[in-house]
């Protein structure tokens, strides 16, 4: 019964301790790996899977908010730099005998080594137990997502990936909607849930970081895709080079 008045400073003492150490434990400096696994600011293309979601020549007809010329485009110019860097590539198609229309022509040639995942009328491809399947089976947990329409085919999978643990991004400019308000939305609804909004140009540059590689030159043929005017800046400079040479001689 001595003891008994003594409880209450027992129990505070052990508690300052308690909370010293896990102080001193939350200070300790994170390992390189602890660091990559809790912050990776920029894309690892060794960690990442490109999914292109329902590129589909029927849906093109009725996107708003970009140009379809500048659209399949972006999205050719993602699948090549994907290939460049040996990322999976997964595509599908909602209904291509269907409405919708099947997959853009392009990625035929721009990613020879695509995996096509068909659907079983499916409106998200993350309702599907093949696609899903077939992004497990890669053992990446990077996901960069692109489609038509933006709000739907783009926007259901990214939500349930995102649930399901995965870090995903969504290339604005490599997707479609029917209008430019149903794009604005989306993008706010996706940021709000975590999910990272990117641009063709940025996931191709956060694929090559670094003109010192020896797929330099590859790289550089594909921005002239994303960035029209960037190809006349090439192209001015090739001339510039090209006469000073010529005057040289």
């Amino acid at each position: 019964m001595k003891y008994y008045h003594k409880l209450p400073i027992i129990a505070a003492t052990m508690f300052v301790v308690a909370a010293a150490g896990a102080r001193a434990q939350a200070q300790q400096p994170a390992t390189r790996k602890e660091k990559a696994e809790i912050n990776q600011p920029l894309i690892d293309p060794s960690d990442t899977v490109l999914l292109l979601l329902d590129h589909q020549t029927g849906l093109f007809q009725t996107v708003r908010d970009i140009g379809i010329t500048e659209l399949r485009n972006n999205v050719v110019a993602l699948a090549k730099a994907a290939t460049i860097q040996k990322v999976p590539i997964i595509t599908t198609a909602s209904e291509p005998n269907g409405p919708n229309g099947p997959l853009m022509a392009e990625l035929d040639s721009a990613a020879p080594s695509a995996q096509f995942v068909p659907r079983k009328g499916e409106i998200s491809a993350w309702d599907n137990e093949a696609f899903v399947k077939a992004v497990r089976a890669t053992g990446r947990k990077t996901l960069i997502m692109a489609g038509v329409w933006t709000s739907v085919c783009v926007a259901f999978p990214a939500l349930q990936a995102k649930e399901d643990g995965y870090r995903v991004y969504f290339v604005t400019d490599a997707s479609g909607d029917p209008s430019e308000m149903a794009s604005r939305t989306t993008v706010a609804r996706l940021a709000q849930a975590g999910i990272i909004p990117a641009s063709a140009n940025a996931v191709m540059c956060e694929f090559q970081r670094t003109w010192r590689r020896p797929e330099a030159a590859e790289f550089g043929k594909l921005y002239p895709l994303v960035a029209p005017n960037y190809g006349a800046v090439a192209e001015s400079y090739q001339r510039a080079q090209a006469a000073l040479k010529t005057a040289s001689k």
